[in-house]
């Protein structure tokens, strides 16, 4: 890739902020060309908040700036006209998660879209470093074949495809089993800030069971459980020579031999270490299985994952690179995720069926 990739946002709120800032870490991979919003008044707020150009309508945006990729950060009941649009203009597209609010919808997108190729999505949890090195564990064959994958951390889509990630689970039917409960659980820590009442709440819990046909997912999701931090965050991959569970690798590395071994973040900047704060790498067993991207910019561990995703998805639009996430795979974990809510409610397991999407990568 000669110089950054150029990209521009549609929306403004919370989550597009996150790629904005990421332009302004990673100057020498990306670029903000410019930005489009709904409401006049937004315009001058964000111009100067991003340092970038900012127009009313995503087709001005394009015609104006040439982007080489634009980002849709904005709600997902609105999401699919917009990628539609900016498809029919030739423009590559990062869309938000997930894509589309519903399976009509997602049916309808790919019906619109789908044939283009011209559709990644934003989906970053695999990027992060502790997932990337398991991953990448599984990958190496290291615990054997992948059968069963447990996340008890992030929500819906996000957590089916980490699991359908670390079992290479494809597009085939799932039959999805789930309950929800309620118990008191006090919620000390909001989005951005503490929360003054400590005193337990009641809180909605999601257990589910995936068949994937081959292999299985357990689903396990607390209200609020990305920020609240009474609650541990917990990710088991079972293969057939061994498993991960969290930061243990337990396996069979040889005959009559069971060995324990532990995935081990090198963090610069501690103690006397005086090469700021970063995570340089993870290694598994004296050999490195995540290696920062990014060394050197100090980002936390989302921002990479985010930033992984942008820069690929840069090489993508250039075509240097593979698709990253391609709308395929980010409509099949709706899917499933929308069914884990489906057999909670109906209190009765849901069968997915073969989608228009099915092996269209």
């Amino acid at each position: 890739m000669v110089g950054p990739s150029k990209f521009a946002i549609v929306g403004s709120g919370w989550r597009a902020e996150f790629f904005a800032r990421l332009a302004r870490l990673l100057p020498e991979r990306l670029t903000l060309v410019g930005a489009a919003v709904r409401r006049p008044e937004s315009v001058e707020a964000v111009s100067q908040r991003w340092g970038t150009a900012v127009y009313l309508s995503p087709d001005e945006l394009v015609s104006k700036q040439h982007p080489e990729f634009v980002i849709t950060s904005i709600p997902r009941a609105v999401n699919p006209e917009v990628v539609a649009g900016l498809v029919a203009s030739g423009t590559p597209v990062l869309s938000e998660t997930p894509p589309a609010t519903d399976l009509e919808g997602m049916r309808q997108l790919w019906a619109e879209v789908g044939d283009s190729q011209l559709v990644q999505v934003a989906e970053q949890y695999l990027l992060l470093p502790g997932h990337a090195a398991r991953l990448e564990v599984v990958k190496r064959a290291l615990i054997g074949q992948p059968t069963s994958a447990q996340v008890s951390s992030t929500h819906d889509y996000h957590a089916v495809s980490m699991m359908r990630g670390f079992l290479g689970a494809g597009y085939g039917p799932a039959t999805v089993s789930a309950v929800r409960f309620s118990g008191p659980l006090s919620n000390p820590l909001l989005r951005d800030q503490w929360n003054e009442d400590d005193t337990p709440q009641p809180a909605s819990t999601i257990l589910a069971t995936i068949d994937f046909g081959g292999s299985w997912g357990l689903y396990d999701f607390t209200d609020n459980q990305w920020h609240n931090q009474l609650r541990l965050r917990r990710v088991l991959v079972r293969g057939s020579l061994g498993e991960i569970q969290d930061d243990t690798v337990v396996r069979l590395a040889a005959p009559r031999t069971i060995i324990r071994s532990p995935l081990q973040r090198y963090q610069l900047g501690q103690d006397l270490n005086l090469d700021g704060h970063d995570t340089e790498h993870i290694s598994f067993e004296g050999h490195v299985v995540w290696r920062n991207p990014f060394l050197g910019a100090r980002l936390m561990d989302d921002e990479i994952a985010v930033g992984s995703i942008m820069v690929a998805t840069g090489a993508w639009a250039r075509q240097e690179g593979a698709p990253p996430y391609p709308l395929a795979q980010a409509c099949q974990d709706h899917l499933i995720g929308l069914a884990m809510h489906e057999a909670a409610e109906k209190q009765a397991p849901v069968v997915t069926g073969m989608e228009p999407w099915a092996d269209k990568e």
